[in-house]
Order: C-alpha cells, then sequence, then structure tokens
C-alpha cells in the first residue's frame, strides 16, 4: 500500500470539512512548539477560527503569526499479517495548511466568522449580542499553501 499526495483541490476541502476538530501548532519566541486541539469552519478557501481574547495562544500568535494546522480522517487501522507487528499501519487521508492569522475586529465580520464555525457544528446561524462579540476573538487563516497525504485510500 503506498502514500500519495492529494492534489486535488475538492479532495483536500473534502478532509478539512470531514474533520471535527483541527489542531493549530503555533512557535513561541524561544522557539518552543505550541500546539491545541480548535474547532472551526472553512468556507471558500479561508479557515475560521476563535479564542478567548486573551491567553497563550493569542500570546504566541501575537509575537509571531505564522501557524502550521492539521487536520486528519479516515483512520482505519490494518495489517498484512495480524501475527506480524511491523505489517500494521493505519490508513488515513491528512491535509496541512500552512498560512497567517488574521484577527478579525469588526463586530460584523466577527458575527460572520462565528457563523462559519456555528454552520459547520450546529448546521444554522446565530445572532450575536455585543456583549457577546466583544469577548471573543475570532481569527482567519487565508492558506499560503496546502499539503495533502492519504495512505491506503
Amino acid at each position: 500500500m503506498r502514500r500519495r499526495v492529494i492534489e486535488k483541490n475538492e479532495e483536500l476541502v473534502e478532509i478539512i470539512n470531514k474533520c471535527d476538530v483541527c489542531y493549530v501548532s503555533m512557535v513561541s519566541g524561544d522557539g518552543s512548539p505550541y500546539v491545541v486541539p480548535m474547532n472551526f469552519g472553512f468556507d471558500d478557501g479561508i479557515l475560521f477560527l476563535h479564542g478567548a481574547k486573551t491567553g497563550k495562544k493569542m500570546e504566541l500568535l501575537a509575537g509571531n503569526p505564522r501557524v502550521c494546522i492539521a487536520f486528519s480522517t479516515d483512520h482505519e487501522l490494518r495489517y498484512q499479517n495480524e501475527q506480524v507487528a511491523c505489517s500494521w499501519s493505519m490508513k488515513y487521508r491528512s491535509v496541512l495548511l500552512f498560512g497567517e492569522v488574521e484577527l478579525i475586529v469588526d463586530d460584523q465580520q466577527k458575527a460572520e466568522a462565528l457563523n462559519v464555525i456555528m454552520r459547520k457544528y450546529a448546521g444554522r446561524e446565530f445572532n450575536y449580542g455585543l456583549p457577546a462579540l466583544r469577548e471573543v476573538q475570532p481569527f482567519r487563516v487565508v492558506p499560503a499553501r496546502i499539503d495533502g497525504r492519504a495512505y491506503g485510500l
């Protein structure tokens, strides 16, 4: 079984949309890696995320907005010989998305970004009060590069 590069944009988008969470990796000022699982929305080629306005994630992103975001789905354990440990492997499809975080500060744009996320999980849009919008920090990542891989699928 061979690993393959995924080149079709439609399949890359399908993998992203199939995932329940993504893993956002950042780098601290001293070069230490930091990764956090996050809910997300993906619309028209743009990834939308959100979090609290303060905290480690926001501190790291303020110092370095570059991120690598991992998506992985369709996991299926397989083996050629059940008795031979080295013949076991995992089928998967995955995407790595590289880009820079752009904070969304306009209240209307915040509501639109949050609704991209909520459509993914709730299947509908919501109305947001100004106090709620001022407490949350949505952001977007316009991909600079997207790489996809699959094994066994």
